[in-house]
Order: structure tokens, then sequence, then C-alpha cells
């Protein structure tokens, strides 16, 4: 099966699983023991941090390992606000940033601090003058990832960061989805990443503090890894990690331009193959092995277990699941449809003859996806010059828009329609449609005034 989900997890590299079976036999033992197995414990675990420091522009003792990126990103927000309280308990943040910071946020914001994120533009990347126009007095920590996890966005982190400088704010830099792909950024205080995002093994973060900049642990007080990470140090995985990042740093200048052309190829094919088919995320200044595009009139979930089913692994863009039905932050963000989106990241051993196979496929994978639509509803009688009244309460999206645009033929160029929906991704994805028709989105309104109890009218102006 052709594996395009290489964000979610990259497979491990070859190196990295002679260095973790070797590690295994040799660095199991208790690096902060004295006797001979414990040393070379000891000393297998400062090249590996040595290694990773080397690759992510930081010095060793920077350098701490954690049990995963997420816990990595919480222990950088959590510990840098506590270490800066003098500063204010303010907290600033781009409105993409991976839950694991969100969340952090969240417990900042329940303990008495505040959370203020920063919007993004249409693709998904902020304005370094708005950024910096949130750093006001009492601003303790500022966070923002190096390119985004679901539509591989670089973001501007040098422009931030010498505002940050400017400012006296440190700033904390998620780079799990570029390190090892792209050189490190460049001005970050704090920066966190993960291991298996770059071929190593799962189990393994990594979080770096500058010299100079205040931290306090929130955790108890623990004497491994600088005070920072309790617990004891997977050593065999830390090993792998130093030794997969330093490899594909290696060839990235060989395979990046190879990948970029791949996902090129992807982003001006696509549209042509797939009616209502729209790429997102920044052409230019990406990821290079990465790509998000949304389908109207499709349930992500469907589509991604059509394309299982002929034997692609790929991933939503979103974050809204049927267990959950939450809508993607960062898709809400972007203002883009939050539903029928698959996200494709290759992995460095991509075949041209699987992406050959992915553009032949998606075509009837959509269209099979789109022929499983329930049939219309009837739209409910408008008034005379009233608004044309489409019930679609008790229904997920995507049928909100599907029934839109189903209707919106039958609106006279000025007319309105009001979609009936107590789905919250109506909310996002009826306005994302409306720019993505040129058609005006109106806001919304209580249903009680269209006759019916419960759920939200969405109102749509026909321009053309």
């Amino acid at each position: 099966m052709p594996y395009f989900d290489a964000a979610s997890t990259a497979p491990l590299h070859p190196l990295a699983r002679q260095a973790l079976l070797s590690a295994l036999d040799e660095g199991w033992a208790d690096p902060a023991r004295l006797y001979r197995d414990a040393r070379r414990a000891r000393m297998l675990l400062d090249a590996a941090r040595e290694t990773v420091a080397a690759e992510l522009g930081a010095r060793p003792d920077e350098v701490v390992f954690t049990a995963s990126g997420t816990q990595a990103n919480q222990l950088a927000v959590l510990g840098a606000l506590a270490g800066n309280h003098r500063k204010g308990r303010r907290f600033v943040h781009s409105a993409v940033e991976h839950s694991s910071v969100l969340h952090a946020a969240e417990q900042h914001e329940a303990a008495g601090g505040s959370a203020h994120g920063v919007p993004v533009d249409a693709l998904g990347r902020v304005d370094p003058e708005r950024f910096a126009a949130e750093l006001l007095p009492g601003t303790a920590l500022a966070a923002l990832q190096s390119a985004n996890h679901e539509v591989g966005t670089v973001q501007p982190v040098a422009e931030v960061a010498e505002r940050c400088a400017a400012a006296g704010v440190p700033l904390l830099v998620d780079a799990a989805q570029s390190a090892g792909r792209l050189p490190p950024p460049e001005g970050w205080s704090l920066l966190t990443a993960s291991a298996h995002k770059w071929g190593g093994p799962a189990g393994v973060g990594v979080l770096a503090v500058r010299k100079g900049v205040r931290y306090r642990s929130p955790l108890p007080a623990d004497d491994r890894e600088s005070g920072r990470v309790p617990g004891f140090v997977n050593v065999p995985g830390a090993i792998a990690a130093a030794v997969s990042l330093r490899a594909v740093r290696q060839q990235a200048a060989r395979l990046n331009p190879v990948q970029h052309a791949r996902i090129d190829r992807l982003r001006a094919e696509l549209p042509a193959l797939v009616p209502d088919l729209a790429v997102l995320g920044d052409p230019l200044r990406r990821l290079p092995h990465l790509l998000t595009f949304s389908c109207l009139y499709v349930d992500g979930e469907a589509l991604l277990g059509e394309l299982d089913r002929a034997g692609f692994a790929v991933s939503s863009g979103s974050s809204c699941t049927s267990s959950t039905l939450t809508p993607s932050h960062v898709l809400a963000a972007m203002g883009a449809l939050t539903e029928g989106n698959v996200r494709v990241s290759l992995p460095d051993d991509c075949a041209d003859a699987d992406l050959e196979r992915f553009l032949e496929v998606l075509p009837g994978a959509v269209a099979a996806v789109r022929a499983q639509l329930e049939p219309a509803a009837p739209a409910a009688p408008a008034a005379d010059r009233g608004p044309l009244v489409l019930d679609t309460l008790g229904r997920r999206c995507p049928i909100p828009v599907i029934e839109l645009a189903k209707h919106f033929a039958e609106v006279p160029v000025g007319g309105l329609v009001a979609v009936l929906s107590d789905d919250e991704a109506a909310r996002l994805d009826i306005p994302a449609w409306c720019e993505m028709r040129g058609q005006r989105y109106q806001g919304e309104q209580p249903s009680e005034r269209y006759g019916s109890d419960g759920g939200t009218a969405y109102l749509v102006r026909r321009l053309s």
C-alpha cells in the first residue's frame, strides 16, 4: 500500500533501525550510574545529544529528550510561562499552532493567565507586523510553529523572532514538521521537535532552551535531563533519533527538490482532474513533501475510506472526526472548507509510479463518495421576495453545503438563501463555500425567524 501520511509519522529510517537495535544492547543501562555499562550508556546519550543539538542549531547543554513532541510543547509553554511570570501572564501564539500548544494555553488561562491567538491569512501564514502588535507589555511568551502540520505553510519565524527580541519576549518554535527537512529556524528561544516525524522512533521528543532564557519546570523536581523532564531517559530511542536526524539532514539537499516537484505536479493537476477541488496552503513557502486539498460536497472520512480501499494511506487535512465533530482549528482560521479535506504527505522513498496511480484513482474515489450522498431535501417554500429556506437540521456537514449548492440556482441574482443547520461545522463551511464560489455570506440569524426550532440560519446572497 502506498504510504502518503509521512506528516503523521515517517517510516523508521533504515539507519535508525540499525542504531536502535545496537543501542538496545549497548545503551540499556542507567546513564546516571557509575559502573561500566552505565558509563557506556551515558557516553552514547551524550553523543546523541550533541548530534541533535548540532542539527537543530543548539548547544548540547540546551537540549533535553522528552517522551514526545506533545510533551515537549507542553513543557515548553508551561515552563517558559512559569519562568517569565514576573514579566506578566500574557501568552501570544498563532491561531494555527499544534493542539498541544493550544491545550497548554488553555491550562494557562484556567490558572488565571491569558492567551491570545494571532490570525492567519487564507494561506495559513501569520503577518509579522500583526504578530508584533500583540506583544504588549506583560507578554511572557510567544509561540510560532516553523511550518504548519496540516497545510505545510512555512511561517516567517525569523521576522517574528526579530520583533520578539525587540520586545524582550522569548519565542517558542515548534519545529516538529520541519526538523530534518529544512534548516533549523533562526531566532528561537525555545525549540521543540519529534523524532518520529523525521524517521526516528516514536516516543522521543526534543526540547531545547537557550542559555539565558528563564525556565521553570511545571513538573515535580527530578535530577534527570537538567531537571526539565523527570524519569528514566530512553537512551536507545535518543540514539536512533540522533542517527536518523543526521541522515535525513544530509539527504535533504538532494531529496527536497524531488519532493517539491512531486507536490507541484499535484497542485497543478488535481484541480483539473476533480471538479470543485481547491488546494490549500502557500504554493511557494511550504514544506517540500506535504499537500492538502479540499473537495466540495464530500465527507472527508468517507473519501479517506474510499482511498484506503484503493490502496492509499492518506490522512484528513481536518481534525474533524465522527467521534468529536470538531472542525479543524487550522482550516477554520484560514477560512477554508473544513469538510472533504485530504492531506498527502510523501515519504522519502515515494515512487513516481505511486503518484501516477494516485492521480488515476482520486477522481473515481471522489465521484464514488459524492454518489453516496443522500438526495436533496425539498426546499421550504419562500414568501414573495423572501429568502429560499433550506432545512438541514439534524444533518451533519457536508450536507448543508450540498443542499445550498443544489438549490442555489433557484434563487435569482440578488436573492437570499437561508440554510438552517445545527452542525457547528456549517458556521465555517458555508462562508468558505461563498468564498470559493464568489457569493456573499451575510451572517447568521436564529432559525426561529424561519419557522424552525433550534439551530442557526446561515444567510447567503447570490451575486452571480
